[in-house]
């Protein structure tokens, strides 16, 4: 597959493209992805690799596990594919939530050790938000943004929210907030034609006020790592634009925690910007999904499997 660097973005998924044993097949493969998942071990002080090869499903999708492994993978893909293709540089990165972080690594603005660190910090205050203030996720199907705004914010009281999480693509939202307003606010989205408004098996109302209690501690996180100007434009979950400072990176991903991911708009901003092609690095193809909806004449690929690199070879 003959890509331009000049108009192809990586992509980089976050929670809910988790599966038991990814990357196996990757690190049994290339030495440099099994080099990132040992490294990973010794960071972490555990065997995350067993964790997400080896055990079931259940460990992995806590919160805390699950979002260093999708970095981790991420990051083994990436190293896999500039090992390879060391002249190859893409116009720019962009993350899906956690996935930013691992864009962030991708960029040379985060080290892949500052950056799993981070990564684990983040699930354990995103856990520990979840058992002080639980809330809830719903998927919507079919509402357009505006209607879901209106939606949610006729479902909200004073001490009940609900918000736009996860603007994911034309017809595909996610909302989240405490579970009283939740649950208004899908009744409040069928009385508004929604073709179905599923609620998610979280606890943990992300993207929401109901992140209010880490927010100090996770712009702690965040300030204690080094960050450098990154070498590749990242396009921000918060601010929906390419940024070129380490300034722009520590505000995006704080305000993140509270804020909505404004996947669609990032898209049309790199699709503005001339991107053509989008390669998602790590486990799943649900970017790439959410990106044929948003741009359907743009080209994709997936990358977390050795068949994805001899595809790219073709």
């Amino acid at each position: 597959m003959n890509l331009n660097p000049q108009t192809t973005a990586f992509v980089f998924p976050g929670q809910g493209s988790q599966a038991v044993g990814m990357g196996k097949e990757l690190a049994e493969t290339y030495p440099i992805a099994k080099e990132t998942f040992d490294e990973a071990d010794s960071i972490l002080g555990f065997s995350l690799s067993k964790l997400v090869w080896d055990r079931p499903a259940e460990e992995l999708n806590e919160t805390i596990n699950t979002q260093p492994a999708l970095y981790v993978h991420s990051v083994a893909a990436w190293r896999t594919f500039i090992l390879h293709y060391r002249d190859f540089r893409p116009a720019t990165v962009a993350g899906h939530s956690l996935g930013e972080l691992s864009a962030l690594t991708a960029s040379g603005a985060l080290s892949f050790s500052d950056g799993l660190r981070l990564v684990r910090t983040r699930g354990e205050l995103m856990k520990r938000a979840g058992d002080q203030d639980p809330g809830g996720m719903a998927a919507i199907l079919g509402v357009d943004i505006p209607a879901l705004d209106k939606v949610c914010a006729e479902a909200s009281t004073a001490d009940e929210v609900v918000q736009v999480a996860n603007d994911n693509c034309p017809g595909q939202v996610v909302i989240s907030g405490h579970k009283a307003a939740l649950e208004r606010a899908i009744a409040g989205a069928k009385a508004a034609g929604a073709k179905r408004a599923l609620p998610l098996q979280v606890s943990i109302a992300a993207h929401s006020p109901l992140m209010t209690t880490i927010q100090d501690d996770w712009n702690a996180a965040v300030d204690a790592c080094a960050m450098e100007k990154p070498q590749i434009p990242v396009v921000g979950n918060v601010y929906a634009k390419p940024m070129l400072t380490a300034e722009e990176l520590r505000a995006d991903i704080k305000a993140q925690m509270q804020s909505r991911v404004r996947w669609t708009e990032s898209v049309q901003v790199m699709q503005i910007n001339g991107i053509r092609a989008y390669v998602e690095a790590g486990s799943g193809e649900v970017l790439l999904g959410m990106i044929k909806r948003i741009d359907p004449s743009s080209i994709r690929c997936p990358l977390g499997k050795p068949g994805d690199f001899v595809t790219l070879k073709e």
